[in-house]
């Protein structure tokens, strides 16, 4: 059976692989520098119980301990980047499973593999196999040329989870730190994904913080028009929040 995709908020999304459910990058508080911008779908505590986590970096809008650590199934198994394990246990979760790219485990019939990534500080992305669909989540990477091995790796993605808000750091010069959303498209035409979902582009570091330290220039919709130049059989689906997809 298809997966289900459900947008919760930012890159925090519900997978539903015939009733198994993987959450990627818990985010469900907001706090100074770090807002939404757009609603969440769900909080811990209305999550259905979960088959696995994986969280793909230590930073607030992907590793929200704080609000997340009311989920009640503690024994979750919780798969990070190498390094943020410690901080996993510490919220009180039993079963942190630590990686780096081409680390895999299986969970209850579905594989994870970690994935390259490049953020600025360490990252993982995932592959996520379910016995019918096979899902790439692209966390707020870099484009990065080891990306590309993921294709030979997995030649038959069904649904990429791509970042496209260009994310840029004004104080480093404008660093670049999250790839472009003309950026995500062409990675589309490596990976060539029967479905690609944009994520991680209504973040917003408030007013100020916009103004004086992050700069952002991707959107779903520029994406959704730069696709179809590098993966024209890759349909683009934009969700809203709560909004679920069926990958079929």
């Amino acid at each position: 059976m298809p997966a289900i995709v459900t947008r919760v908020t930012h890159s925090c999304v519900l997978l539903d692989f015939d009733g198994r459910q993987v959450l990627t990058d818990p985010w469900f508080s907001e706090k100074p520098g770090y807002r939404r911008g757009e609603p969440l779908a769900f909080t811990p505590v209305d999550l259905p119980r979960l088959t696995a986590v994986v969280a793909s970096h230590d930073h607030y809008d992907h590793f929200d301990l704080n609000a997340f650590a009311a989920y009640p199934h503690k024994d979750v198994p919780f798969i990070v980047k190498t390094g943020m394990g410690v901080k996993a246990r510490k919220a009180g979760f039993t079963n942190v499973i630590e990686s780096d790219p081409w680390d895999g485990v299986t969970v209850d019939g579905l594989r994870v593999t970690a994935t390259p990534a490049r953020h600025g500080v360490p990252e993982n992305t995932y592959v996520i196999q379910g016995a019918d669909t096979t899902v790439f989540f692209g966390a707020d990477t870099l484009r990065i040329p080891d990306l590309d091995e993921i294709a030979t790796r997995f030649p038959a993605i069904d649904l990429a989870l791509l970042p496209v808000n260009g994310l840029a750091i004004r104080p480093a010069f404008n660093r670049r730190v999250v790839m472009t959303a003309e950026q995500a498209a062409e990675l589309c035409g490596v990976l060539r994904p029967a479905i690609a979902v944009p994520i991680h582009y209504a973040f917003t570091a408030g007013r100020w913080g916009d103004r004086l330290f992050l700069s952002y220039n991707g959107t779903p919709d520029r994406f959704a028009r730069a696709v179809p130049r590098f993966a024209p059989d890759t349909a683009v689906h934009v969700l809203a929040p709560g909004e679920p997809l069926l990958t079929s």
